[in-house]
């Protein structure tokens, strides 16, 4: 049973985790790193174990969530949240904070010879250019023009913005583990119907190869959303409420539309496996519930004056 109850819970984190499993088959491909491949480790106890997807891929799958990029902008259900758009001379969308990956420190943002978005954002945060860094000013400027940084994380790393001091790490994270895995051999060639003999080194010829995927007797997506620092923002409580259901629809929006993480490693949730592990008698918004019910926290939101009017700060890219 779902709830409609969007308000910030109680306790320092929101732990959830949901068991999944391979849409067809039993095979799935992991994650690989260029001086490592595939990230295996063995628990203490012998047990074979994998990283799918690690908490950066999971990070920017998080994000897309909220971005529709058909119509380049936000989905429905996030609009009316702060972000910075950039276009360029001619007024085309070029990109934004919410599909950049350094967010708000995006050189597009923050190197425009249209220096108007920096100036400001300059003047709001430079009274920290001395001193210890106050973090609750920081959340306001953050919420101000982008909001979803205060979910995501930011470092601002302009020496004429404070210093280069600023950052905030994320507070929403998850990952993608197997548990008991086995390696799943195979391979394959590239064929050259024309020359098969030819030069490998060129593109031409008949090239085999191997391939490592895995089996696994478990697989367990984990998000992590730490309530105690958007507590710490001091942010009105209409703003932390959002900033929580607006965590909960990125993760259940990954779930539901966002586990085709590779050709070879297309997942979903095994029916009745999302769970919330602490605290242990909370129970998730659905999806269907927070796309309802966004709308509604967003105004109120706004209604404490803490969003940049108009909410969307449109930046000119001039190189």
């Amino acid at each position: 049973m779902t709830t409609l109850d969007t308000s910030l819970p109680q306790g320092p984190r929101l732990l959830v985790q949901a068991a999944l499993q391979p849409v067809q088959g039993h095979r799935f491909q992991p994650t690989g790193f260029a001086d490592l491949g595939a990230a295996t480790y063995t628990l203490p106890d012998g047990t074979e174990m994998l990283l799918v997807e690690s908490a950066q891929s999971v990070a920017n799958r998080l994000e897309a969530v909220c971005w529709d990029p058909t119509t380049d902008a936000p989905v429905a259900a996030s609009q009316g949240i702060p972000y910075v758009r950039v276009v360029d001379t001619n007024g085309k969308y070029l990109t934004s904070s919410m599909t950049e990956a350094h967010r708000l420190n995006s050189p597009y943002i923050l190197e425009s010879k249209d220096q108007t978005f920096f100036k400001q954002l300059q003047g709001e945060v430079n009274v920290m250019e001395k001193g210890p860094v106050d973090h609750r000013l920081l959340a306001a400027v953050l919420a101000r023009y982008d909001l979803h940084a205060l979910l995501h994380g930011v470092f601002l790393a302009k020496k004429k913005l404070a210093g280069g001091r600023l950052r905030r790490a994320r507070a929403l994270s998850g990952f993608i583990e197997a548990r008991d895995v086995r390696v799943a051999a195979s391979g394959g060639v590239k064929n050259d119907h024309v020359d098969p003999s030819g030069d490998a080194k060129k593109g031409f010829g008949n090239v085999p190869f191997h391939r490592d995927e895995y089996v696994a007797a478990e697989l367990t997506a984990y998000f992590n959303l730490d309530l105690g620092m958007i507590r710490a923002t001091g942010l009105p409580e209409p703003v932390q409420n959002l900033l929580y259901a607006l965590a909960v629809y990125k993760i259940q929006g990954f779930l539901a539309e966002g586990l085709r993480l590779r050709t070879a490693c297309d997942l979903e949730v095994v029916p009745g496996g999302l769970r919330c592990t602490r605290p242990v008698d909370h129970t998730l918004p659905s999806q269907v519930d927070l796309e309802a019910k966004l709308p509604g926290l967003v105004a109120a939101a706004a209604e404490t004056g803490a969003f940049a009017d108009p909410v969307v700060t449109e930046v000119t890219w001039k190189a």
